[in-house]
C-alpha cells in the first residue's frame, strides 16, 4: 500500500478540551480531552481523509505548511 506523505498537524489547547487540525487537509479535524487523544484522533483522521480523497479520484495535496517559532521584542 502506498504511504501518505507526512502534513503539519496544529495542536490548540482550548480551556478543557485540544483541538487539531491540518493546514493543507481543509476539513480535517479532531477534538479531544487530552493532547495524546487528539494526536491519535487526528492521524487517524488524515489516514480517513486521504483515503477518501484518493478513493474518490481527488489528487493527493503535497504538504505546503510549515512552521517557525518567532519571538516578539
Amino acid at each position: 500500500m502506498k504511504r501518505f506523505p507526512e502534513y503539519l498537524v496544529i495542536i490548540e489547547k482550548e480551556k478543557n478540551t485540544y483541538g487539531a487540525y491540518v493546514p493543507d487537509l481543509p476539513g480535517c479535524v479532531a477534538v479531544a480531552k487530552s493532547k495524546a487523544r487528539v494526536r491519535k484522533l487526528i492521524e487517524e483522521a488524515i489516514t480517513l481523509h486521504l483515503e477518501d480523497m484518493r478513493a474518490t479520484g481527488q489528487r493527493i495535496p503535497r504538504p505546503r505548511a510549515s512552521y517557525e517559532l518567532v519571538s516578539a521584542a
